[in-house]
């Protein structure tokens, strides 16, 4: 079989099957993409002009990700961070290139070599590094804010990189029918630039003055389908555009993505070209592994593994004693360190057109791909090394005295949006409660009020104990990170078994998991507000208050009934969707409830009839975990 549905298939299925082997296994999409490709390309040798069509296709991929990209910058944002941004990430971005750069030209390489490795190095993996410090808890620490500014300079950076290979190549290898420059290769130096700069300027207009009434005429027509075509229709036809004058697709998209971002479609064409960008992108990477010589590894692994392990180093050391010029913390600067050890994903792209230039040969490609991949595979690792980092620190007493939280009756752990208003309430009623959290610029801003806070991770369990969790009387469990908390309430009910432990819940299982952990109340985050939001609604409605009232107290007593109905069927281990007793006691559950929901509303008004009582403190908000597990 051949053809273009050959080569569909055959690229389709590796990707859906390695993807998702590779998300399993913590690598990252990218990784199971570059597999992927690896599969059909040298393994199955499934090649021929098709391939070359999809690869040409998929390089549209790189411009739909940089158009959104562009659309992603967000002023205030930039300006926010404007000293991590500029300060950090520049410095880094200049002393890799210049690093690595000099190591190149040392070891023999060409200048025009040796600075596009620079450019390739200097760069990090966005997708995996954030993706890791989400699933993490990380990303808002201090290590994971400056990573964020860096890798917000780095997608910036590669926008010069793009121009400047061109001037890299030499005119004599240059590859112009790659962007049209043979249709101006005969124009003069003034008439080549004037339409340069009229192509840049015309982008700028027509996306600020012409896409507008466009996409509102569109959108008034309510044809999606047309709405994203026209979307498909921008993106293609600026990459054209700069083709044609010479210049990169990829920026002449950023650049249309930056003047669209305050635009009020920006929503619409984020969500109708992201589906598009995402499968072009993945076949990029594809393309990117077909092209991988295997025997190449098999001659060079030495070669491969060594200079994955010289790229590494060269990133850490440019960047740890950045971290400290930054004053970052010990932790947070070996986070940020070891987590932009790698190279990125645009180093594929940078590769590819040194690769169409001339500046690189096969075999070099071949390489340069391969260590970029298994400095991808390795990243994992690197976060694991920061784990055992931190913990000996931790025994090395790296946390300094003036760090060290005093004694407290309360602690607070995590002062995000939730934590901020326990403790305010705190404050108001006399109590002074020790705060930890792992944000400097929190904790600093605290101290500036009297507040007494603290910088450090609140998992940790000699934090803890500093805070003095062995004599206080309650502790605030308060961060967003459902599996730490847990382990915060299961270390805290071990270290003081008669403390109260109030632990913010992120859904029912969540609930269940902190009961058996020995939390006494348990807050879910979201209960409290939108049942108020439906009492507001019920008011609107012209129901009268002191009925609201009723039918929502008869609702919180029927939803808490069944919390502690269900808490003992939940073990913790087995999936709930795989739990027999599960399924039957919560179908079981909340019948009169459901029922008015259906409109058979007679048992519920009788609910309602008997009366009620006035709220208490745990009936809204909050059960005692202790008597559901009773």
């Amino acid at each position: 079989m051949e053809g273009l549905t050959f080569y569909a298939l055959a690229y389709l299925a590796a990707a859906v099957f390695a993807v998702i082997i590779s998300r399993r296994l913590g690598l990252g999409s990218v990784v199971g993409y570059i597999a992927a490709g690896v599969i059909v390309g040298p393994i199955l040798h499934v090649s021929g002009a098709g391939s070359e069509y999809l690869e040409q296709f998929s390089e549209f991929g790189i411009v739909m990700m940089l158009f959104l990209i562009g659309m992603e910058i967000d002023p205030q944002m930039v300006w926010r961070l404007k000293g991590k941004l500029i300060g950090l990430g520049g410095l880094q971005v200049v002393l890799t290139l210049v690093a690595v750069g000099v190591f190149g030209t040392l070891l023999g390489f060409s200048w025009q070599q040796s600075a596009l490795f620079g450019c390739v190095v200097a760069l990090s993996s966005t997708a995996i590094v954030l993706q890791t410090l989400e699933e993490k808890g990380l990303l808002e620490s201090d290590g994971g804010r400056a990573s964020f500014a860096v890798l917000l300079f780095q997608d910036l950076a590669v926008i010069p990189m793009l121009a400047c290979i061109p001037m890299l190549a030499s005119v004599t290898t240059v590859t112009n029918s790659a962007h049209g420059e043979t249709f101006f290769a005969t124009l003069p130096g003034w008439a080549s630039a004037l339409l340069t700069l009229g192509a840049v300027v015309f982008v700028v207009a027509a996306g600020h003055y012409l896409s507008r009434p466009v996409f509102r005429s569109i959108a008034q027509l309510g044809l999606r389908e047309v709405f994203t075509a026209a979307a498909l229709l921008v993106v293609v036809a600026i990459a054209a555009l700069m083709s044609a004058v010479g210049l990169s697709p990829a920026l002449g998209a950023f650049l249309a993505g930056v003047v669209l971002a305050n635009s009020e479609f920006k929503q619409e064409l984020q969500n109708d070209i992201e589906p598009f960008k995402g499968l072009l992108l993945g076949l990029f990477f594809m393309t990117i592994g077909a092209k991988i010589d295997l025997s190449i590894l098999l001659q060079h692994w030495a070669i491969v593994l060594v200079a994955t392990l010289a790229m590494m180093l060269i990133k850490v050391g440019v960047l740890l004693p950045l971290a400290w010029l930054f004053r970052l913390r010990a932790t947070a600067a070996w986070l940020f360190a070891l987590g932009l050890a790698q190279a990125g994903e645009f180093g594929f792209v940078l590769l590819s057109l040194g690769r169409e230039r001339n500046i690189f040969s096969e075999e070099m490609v071949s390489i340069s791909i391969l260590v970029i991949t298994l400095g991808m595979v390795l990243t994992p690792g690197l976060f694991i090394l920061f784990d055992r980092i931190v913990t000996l620190l931790d025994s090395r007493g790296a946390t300094r005295a003036d760090d060290e939280p005093e004694e407290g009756t309360v602690i607070v752990a995590g002062l995000g949006r939730f934590g901020q208003i326990v403790n305010r309430m705190l404050l108001a009623n006399g109590h002074k409660p020790v705060v930890l959290d792992f944000r400097a610029d929190v904790v600093d801003d605290l101290r500036k009020f009297g507040i007494r806070s603290f910088f450090g991770d609140a998992g940790r369990p000699d934090l803890l104990d500093s805070a003095g969790l062995a004599k206080a009387n309650v502790i605030v469990v308060a961060i967003d990170d459902p599996d730490r908390a847990v382990e915060i309430v299961t270390y805290a009910r071990r270290a003081n078994p008669s403390i109260k432990i109030v632990a913010r819940a992120y859904d029912r299982l969540h609930y269940y998991r902190l009961s058996d952990a020995g939390a006494d109340y348990i807050v879910r985050e979201l209960f409290g507000s939108s049942l108020e939001a439906a009492v507001l609604t019920l008011r609107s409605l012209g129901m009268h208050p002191y009925e609201v009232e009723k039918r929502r107290n008869v609702f919180i007593e029927q939803d808490l009934a069944g919390l502690k109905r269900m808490a003992p069927l939940f073990d913790g281990v087995t999936p709930v969707s795989d739990n027999p007793d599960f399924i039957a006691g919560f179908n079981d559950i909340g019948k009169v409830i459901e029922n008015a929901m259906l409109g058979n509303r007679t048992a519920y008004n009788d609910l309602v009839r008997r009366g009620w009582t006035p709220p208490v403190l745990d009936d809204s908000h909050a059960l005692k975990a202790e008597q559901s597990r009773q």
